[in-house]
């Protein structure tokens, strides 16, 4: 007995000397990371220090104000030079990343790129302009990390196809920017490169999972910036820090990195993030080009419809400001109901729309198509890693046995209408059982764009205004929420092309009346978002603006009359 007890404890002492070495790796890996980063961010520092002492005439602020279509224009016709511009953003973001800890990394091959773009025969649409793009978005030469300790030691052998449409039409990639671990959060955090913050107040969230691109383009360090969406990965960073964004119709881009937790049945989409609509169109037009097309012959070959864009014919907007799924702060339902009258006093029809069904689609289209194998493949990613505190409830509900999460479906089941459905965990418990379950659940997401596509064109509707997530949450609260962005995520399940505008800001009135908000049923939910996105003064207010799937044109058109109106 007393041999099997020193094996036992030998046994125990060894497993946690082994689990201690494991964390002691991870540990390493990340610092060695955090110190690769560092390291690039000094050389670029010493290069921007170098022009500075070469160029010191160099008017910045006047080059960081320029909107894009403006900057396009001046550097196309030779009054300002590339490497003045790009140099002048590199200043500027290091500055940005100083506040916010936006950068997961610079692009020291951009230097290459400023004399390869001065060898072109024709100049390219986005003839030398300074693009950061989203950690997950391949660059030769450099990782994409996702957050992830397991993806640091995979170096990209080649661009992804966007990134060298961008170099073709003269752009010039120079940052990679920051993501919350797996990319799945609408925070922006991870144990690798830690929090990015917003920059208009270091206390909120800039948004996620394309949240450094949020953060940096907001804080001026950035013109242009390529993001990624799922649940509202554009749109969100977008409304939290006062940017354009859209989310195009999934397969208009070429997709960036595959994931092995990437669902099939509500696909992720690429898009730009901006300040302006006017970027976001110019940013499609250049990519919706010959050389994407031949590429990525998976990407149909529809080029940017410049006269759907430009065209001034009234619209036929139908309108919500609640989905009757997750009530947002009055500040967001403001926003869409003084849009919908400076739309109607500028002479377009507004209708009345409602969403049909949408606790159904959050708990059983959206959350079942992550979690139909019971959230495994998305904790595989995990595996070797230390979890960001931002995900551990989602992770922890993921671990909890088989047989104890049917007990649990089966006992909290009748309990999702009187919660509204915004227990996470009820959505996580509901797998699908076999392969005829998946099957039935790709249907059931058919069925429901039928419907809805079905809805909107009895209303003879052109596109749709509705509400979007906001103001921004205090930094940690995302977490807590991950069914709050049902605003967003319905037109992921859809496949719809929708996009973000900032109308307003929030105001004293707005916090005075937050103080008043009950939400749906005063829940501890209700309450939490409550908490999320007081003390918001001054923080941006957006509005969301939808179309049916591959108009995107007509998509960035309405964004342009919003954008013009408010």
């Amino acid at each position: 007995t007393s041999a099997a007890l020193t094996l036992l404890g030998g046994s125990v002492a060894a497993l946690v000397v082994w689990k201690w070495l494991g964390k002691k790796m991870i540990q390493k890996k990340m610092e060695e990371a955090r110190s690769v980063r560092d390291e690039g961010l000094k050389k670029m520092a010493k290069a921007v220090q170098q022009f500075r002492e070469q160029v010191p005439s160099v008017q910045r602020d006047a080059i960081l104000s320029l909107p894009l279509l403006e900057l396009t224009g001046r550097l196309r016709e030779g009054s300002l030079s590339p490497r003045t511009v790009l140099y002048t953003y590199l200043e500027k973001a290091l500055e940005v990343t100083q506040q916010t800890n936006c950068l997961r990394n610079f692009i020291p091959e951009c230097e290459e790129q400023l004399q390869e773009i001065q060898r072109h025969k024709e100049k390219g649409l986005l003839y030398g302009i300074p693009v950061s793009i989203k950690d997950h978005i391949g660059h030769k030469g450099h990782l994409a990390t996702c957050g992830l300790v397991q993806c640091l030691g995979t170096v990209m052998e080649e661009d992804s196809v966007l990134v060298k449409v961008l170099k073709r039409q003269g752009a010039i990639p120079f940052a990679m920017t920051n993501v919350p671990q797996s990319l799945f959060s609408y925070d922006c955090s991870n144990p690798i490169f830690g929090q990015t913050l917003n920059p208009f107040n270091p206390q909120k969230s800039p948004g996620g999972s394309s949240g450094g691109e949020g953060a940096l383009i907001a804080g001026g360090g950035s013109i242009l910036g390529i993001g990624s969406d799922l649940g509202g990965s554009i749109r969100l960073p977008s409304s939290f820090c006062g940017l354009c964004g859209l989310k195009p119709t999934a397969e208009r881009l070429r997709w960036a990195l595959p994931l092995p937790f990437q669902p099939r049945s509500v696909p992720w989409a690429l898009g730009p993030m901006a300040r302006d609509v006017d970027s976001l169109a110019l940013c499609m037009k250049a990519l919706l080009c010959q050389e994407m097309f031949q590429l990525d012959p998976t990407v149909p070959p529809i080029p940017f419809n410049e006269q759907v864009f430009s065209s001034s014919t009234p619209l036929r907007v139908g309108y919500y400001d609640t989905d009757g799924y997750f009530p947002l702060p009055p500040c967001m339902r403001r926003a869409v109901r003084e849009t919908r009258h400076a739309l109607r006093a500028a002479g377009h029809q507004l209708v009345l729309f409602s969403p049909p069904r949408i606790p159904h689609v959050m708990t059983e289209l959206f959350l079942k198509t992550f979690f139909a194998d019971g959230g495994r493949a998305w904790l595989d990613v995990f595996t070797g890693n230390i979890v960001d505190p931002g995900l551990k409830p989602q992770v922890n509900s993921c671990k909890i046995p088989r047989l104890v999460k049917k007990l649990l479906a089966l006992l909290l089941k009748p309990l999702q209408f009187l919660l509204l459905l915004k227990f996470i965990d009820v959505a996580m418990f509901s797998t699908c059982r076999s392969v005829k379950e998946i099957w039935n659940h790709h249907h059931q997401i058919q069925v429901y764009r039928s419907q809805f596509i079905t809805q909107w064109k009895e209303l003879q509707l052109d596109v749709v205004l509705c509400p979007v997530l906001g103001p921004a949450f205090t930094t940690g609260y995302p977490g807590k929420l991950l069914t709050a962005i049902s605003s967003t995520m319905l037109y992921n399940v859809l496949n719809f092309p929708a996009g973000v505008v900032p109308v307003s800001t929030v105001t004293e009135a707005d916090e005075e009346e937050l103080k008043l908000y009950k939400g749906c049923c005063d829940d501890p939910w209700d309450r939490t978002l409550k908490q999320a996105v007081s003390g918001a003064v001054g923080m941006p207010v957006a509005v969301q603006c939808v179309a049916l799937p591959w108009q995107e044109e007509l998509c960035l058109r309405f964004m342009k009359e919003v954008e013009t109106l408010s």
